[in-house]
């Protein structure tokens, strides 16, 4: 059992969950909580930190089998997390490799739909978005690397399992990206001010992209002019303009709107 924070395996994980540059030098990162960890396999998992309440738990010890694993005290779990009122379990997970390649590989049965992020900085969105992408059936999300870094633990809770499905990709120029995208068939939408039609008013069901930009400035004007559509999301009342997570969300779910009904 570890019972000191002074452990050399506690203050690595301490370290990775706070530095980006720790994770990427390594190619992992730490999950926390039961939901996060049983997201993940025995194949992506480096090694689960248990406190001895949790792996006294029938059920715990039963999931648990199969991973390599290390009890730790209370103490030790709670210096470890990234949470205030820690469940008694993380685990140091290996990141996933993708290429841009990957992300313009057509799936099986459909077609492309690819979020594009410049620059968000807020974990909670970029998580939300993870999420929102899942369940709205985007096949792949592009970033640039001033994007927050996508394994830090506020997304990957925020994600709340889809990190571990949803492929992406972070590019150091996002508008080579994007126009590798174009090359490949894939028509670009962006979320604008300058958006003619509303964003229902256009047809999503063949292989698309959509642009979204940073909390505060939007799209830079560059990103911005590689869109072959500006699209704009109507307001009501005195709202001028949406979160980056809820405008990617309305974007999303309408194009899997469109697609559900093409397919009936």
């Amino acid at each position: 059992m570890i019972n000191s924070t002074a452990n050399k395996q506690v203050k690595r994980v301490v370290n990775l969950r706070n530095r980006a540059k720790a994770r990427r030098e390594e190619g992992v990162y730490v999950a926390e909580g039961l939901r996060m960890c049983r997201e993940l396999s025995i194949k992506d998992t480096e090694i689960l930190y248990v406190t001895e309440g949790f792996a006294g738990d029938r059920e715990n010890r039963k999931w648990m089998d199969g991973f390599r694993f290390e009890i730790v005290t209370d103490v030790v779990m709670k210096v470890m997390a990234d949470t205030q009122t820690p469940q008694g379990v993380l685990a140091v997970a290996r990141q996933k490799t993708y290429t841009l390649e990957d992300i313009l590989k057509a799936p099986r049965n459909g077609k492309l739909a690819i979020m594009v992020l410049e620059t968000i900085q807020d974990p909670g969105n970029l998580g939300t978005i993870v999420r929102a992408a899942e369940g709205a059936g985007i096949t792949g999300i592009v970033m640039n690397r001033e994007t927050t870094d996508i394994y830090n633990p506020k997304v990957i809770r925020s994600t709340m399992g889809s990190i571990c499905r949803m492929p992406f990709v972070c590019v150091d120029d996002i508008r080579q990206a994007c126009q590798t995208m174009k090359d490949s068939g894939v028509r670009l939408f962006a979320a604008h001010l300058k958006g003619m039609n509303n964003y229902d008013q256009e047809d999503y069901t063949d292989n698309v992209g959509f642009l979204i930009g940073n909390e505060a400035g939007g799209l830079t004007d560059g990103t911005a002019a590689m869109a072959d559509c500006y699209v704009k999301i109507p307001m009501a009342g005195r709202v001028e303009s949406l979160n980056a997570a809820v405008a990617a969300s309305v974007l999303m779910f309408e194009a899997a709107r469109q697609r559900r009904n093409r397919k009936g």
